[in-house]
């Protein structure tokens, strides 16, 4: 754990969230500043700063994806479609350093999207 990223203390439980899912390797929880109906993070609770940091092939990101996948069904959102983004990067929008996942759904998604 990194004491100064957030999403480590959301993690650890030093700071609330409002989990949807939750297993031994990752934590999905709703987004505080929502871009769509749904939006959910999704991080592995092992700190990586970014998905640069994670090996390739890695059976973290399957899991990662495989959580997306789950909670989308959970959600509703299989039958009308969602989007799920990585940011990598301070020009690819990333905001905190540690991977993490959007699972946005709930209304349709614009292209192209930055």
């Amino acid at each position: 754990m990194h004491d100064d990223c957030i999403f480590c203390q959301i993690i650890d439980g030093k700071v609330p969230s409002d989990k949807i899912f939750e297993s031994s390797e990752v934590l999905a929880f709703k987004d505080i500043d929502p871009q769509a109906p749904t939006h959910i993070v999704i991080v592995p609770k092992e700190h990586h700063l970014s998905l640069m940091d994670v090996e390739e092939g890695s059976a973290l990101l399957a899991k990662l994806l495989s959580a997306a996948q789950m909670i989308a069904k959970e959600q509703g959102l299989d039958d009308d479609g969602f989007r799920v983004v990585i940011n990598t990067g301070v020009q690819g929008g990333q905001t905190v350093d540690h991977l993490h996942l959007h699972l946005l759904g709930g209304r349709s998604m614009q292209w192209p999207p930055g």
